[in-house]
């Protein structure tokens, strides 16, 4: 990991390397590096750090050259330092590489390699990557992709690579399997190659998404190849991308993260646009109509996801049990593909991902996908992995997500769970017509509400400057709201550093009561609900042990707003639909507390956007 950039064309490919760097920059990564053919030499230069420092460390340099690959690197095999740092160079010093992903077997190939006579300077399992490549080329005297497929083929693990030869500068080579690359196809021949599109959507709107064990040869003056590892060739298909430029700026705004915060009315309005029809009383869910049957049919539903998808995921649980009345378990994907679950072929399991490349989820999609289930996928970004090995799906439609700690990216999950749960709900007869009516002019509200929660940041932003230096915290909900505690504190850890739990209220006197003293900040969900009284309750423990509340409270709560510290009010909606609005004050608790530390709130340390390895 993290992110790839590369360019062949007529321009310098320099400026156009770097600047899609600070693109892929939100990925998160600890190094830097770009490689070029500068008149027949093989130029690398890389340093740890941001892109910025990669700048410095080239200035004054020979930069130039038509051909080039860039890399953000996230560290898994050796830690984050200059050596380690992509791009990597062949025994020979003919032949760069950059790898997103992780081969397995990387031990057994260096042992290998050592006992023909390569040395390797840095940890990492892409340098043998790229020494393994170099030793076919030379031993078995073939040609630079045949070489790569060859050494792919004994290859074990994940991987999205661009190789670029110092012999031949008017070739790139690249490659995937379980981790994400697209081409871009450029005007007057020229193409790039990208870990995701938004350092290509500048350049070209045309794009081709390799798909899994396929190679792309690109050849100046010859184009665009596409073959799989039998050497077979096929049609590239070109596809035009949705993304717009203005999507990956800030937008006034001093970070990603508070712009797509504030973009959430329209995210949510988004997720949401064609599908709910309030004037024919119906949800319609294009992208699963081939498979509703078998979802009205479902015994069971198993969700699988990571992080805040798993916290979607476990939103989505109380929206299907409740409204459809289908038992559902929520997975870790990372735990699931590992305890051999016992899955039947009647079983709808959905997939929930940001990105639509997360490894785990992948993965777990297709263990599920081998006993038989019906995979519906939940994810954001149109050609991504879990988009195309799903029998269907829903995009979320959520735009972009350039901060790494997902916030719209949440709240659009939720919508379109909430839609599947009231379609289901409708067609499965366990939604009365008047209630089913209700909700759906309910969520239609839902944008703008949230646009009342965003008018009371300055509040919100004072009540964090007070807890800016606490050093713990704790988050309770119940109910509906017990996953928004726990997606609180999971910002909160994010990007301020601050360590954080979430727990349903009710679970707080059985351990983490003993955690509470006057300095403890406890951000409490005590919407108007069915639980209310008891969480009320459950404030009153708090305050017993001098605990400091922040209270999520309905508009015009007297009670709660009596005893708690803090309040913060949002308006009044229907249970299912309070973590659409509960959270968004949550989200801007995180963000104010993390700018006020001096954090950097896009970009939090050790943390990757898009996590493409186990």
């Amino acid at each position: 990991m993290c992110g790839i950039v590369a360019y062949l064309g007529d321009k310098q490919a320099y400026p156009i390397l770097v600047n899609g760097l600070h693109r892929l920059e939100y990925r998160g990564y600890d190094s830097a590096g770009v490689a070029l053919v500068t008149a027949g030499e093989l130029k690398v230069y890389k340093c740890q750090g941001k892109v910025a420092e990669l700048e410095a460390h080239v200035n004054g340099q020979d930069r130039s050259g038509t051909v080039g690959i860039g890399h953000t690197r996230w560290a898994t095999h050796g830690q984050p330092n200059d050596v380690n740092a992509h791009p990597h160079v062949s025994t020979s010093g003919d032949l760069a590489l950059i790898h997103n992903g992780i081969i397995e077997n990387y031990a057994a190939i260096k042992e290998e390699l050592l006992h023909r006579g390569h040395r390797f300077r840095s940890e990492t399992d892409t340098e043998v990557l790229v020494h393994l490549i170099d030793d076919i080329r030379s031993s078995e005297n073939m040609d630079l992709p045949n070489a790569v497929r060859l050494a792919l083929e004994s290859v074990v693990g994940a991987y999205a690579i661009v190789v670029l030869d110092r012999t031949n500068p008017d070739m790139l080579v690249a490659a995937r399997k379980s981790s994400p690359l697209v081409v871009g196809v450029g005007e007057n021949g020229e193409h790039f190659l990208a870990s995701d599109a938004t350092p290509i959507v500048e350049h070209t709107r045309n794009v081709v998404y390799l798909e899994d064990g396929e190679m792309a040869v690109i050849e100046r003056g010859k184009g665009l190849r596409v073959l799989n590892m039998r050497n077979q060739e096929k049609t590239p298909f070109v596809q035009e991308l949705e993304m717009h430029l203005e999507a990956l700026e800030k937008g006034g705004y001093d970070h990603f993260m508070l712009k797509e915060i504030f973009e959430q009315p329209r995210s949510i309005r988004d997720s949401m646009r064609g599908r709910l029809n309030l004037a024919q009383s119906e949800v319609v869910l294009g992208g699963i109509k081939d498979h509703e049957q078998r979802f009205v049919n479902a015994k069971r539903i198993i969700i699988v996801g990571c992080g805040t998808s798993w916290h979607a995921g476990l939103v989505g649980e109380y929206l299907f049990e409740d409204l459809a009345r289908i038992p559902v378990e929520v997975e870790y994907a990372s735990e699931f593909r590992y305890r051999d679950p016992i899955i039947h072929e009647e079983d709808i399991v959905l997939a929930i991902s940001q990105s639509g490349e997360t490894a785990d989820t992948l993965a777990a999609i297709e263990m599920a996908k081998s006993k038989g289930a019906t995979i519906i996928g939940i994810c954001n970004v149109v050609g991504s992995s879990i988009a195309r090995v799903t029998h269907a799906g829903s995009y979320t439609h959520a735009g972009p997500e350039i901060g790494v700690a997902s916030t719209k990216a949440f709240t659009a999950q939720v919508t379109v769970l909430t839609l599947m749960a009231l379609m289901i709900g409708q067609r499965r007869g366990t939604l009365a017509a008047s209630r089913f009516h209700q909700l759906i002019n309910e969520l239609d509200s839902i944008p703008a509400k949230v646009e009342k929660v965003l008018a009371n940041d300055a509040h919100i932003r004072y009540i964090a400057d007070i807890y800016r230096n606490a050093t713990n915290a704790l988050y309770l909900g119940r109910g509906y709201t017990f996953p928004v505690a726990l997606e609180g504190a999971l910002k909160l850890k994010e990007i301020s550093y601050i360590h954080a739990e979430g727990y349903p209220a009710a679970e707080m006197k059985h351990g983490p009561i003993a955690l509470i003293d006057e300095e403890m900040p406890v951000f409490v969900i005590a919407t108007k609900g069915a639980s209310y009284e008891k969480v009320v309750s459950n404030i009153q423990e708090v305050k017993a042990r001098k605990g400091k509340i922040i209270a999520i409270v309905t508009e015009g709560d007297t009670v709660v707003k009596g005893i708690a510290d803090h309040v913060i009010e949002i308006p009044g909606a229907p249970d299912c639909l309070v973590p659409l609005l509960s959270v968004v004050p949550l989200q801007l608790i995180s963000y104010h507390i993390a700018v006020m530390r001096g954090c950097n709130v896009d970009q939090p340390r050790n943390l990757a956007k898009s996590v493409t390895v186990e």
